[in-house]
């Protein structure tokens, strides 16, 4: 029983490296994120001729990836619903 003890002591006691930490939550976590013009620009090129002022949310996906891009935060939330992942909100 001590041999088993030590050893999930040692378990949760080594650091998790970055790569793991990217894949943490993958498949099911979306992170919803409210960006400015020039930030919603960088995370999706494709975006052009967007008017100024305009606040924008991103669906990332635990990664970081680059999911999808709207001007409602609920309309963020419900792309990722839909897709089967659960919204968390980033600061």
């Amino acid at each position: 029983m001590n041999e088993i003890k030590k050893e999930e002591d040692h378990q949760t006691n080594e650091p998790i490296s970055l790569s793991e930490l990217a894949q943490l939550g993958d498949g099911q976590v979306a992170y919803i994120k409210q960006l400015d013009l020039d930030a919603a620009e960088r995370l999706f090129p494709a975006l052009s001729d967007a008017p100024e002022g305009i606040d924008f949310f991103a669906v990332l996906g635990a990664d970081g990836t680059p999911l999808a891009l709207t001007d409602s935060r609920s309309e963020a939330i419900a792309n990722a619903l839909e897709n089967d992942l659960v919204p968390v909100s980033v600061h």
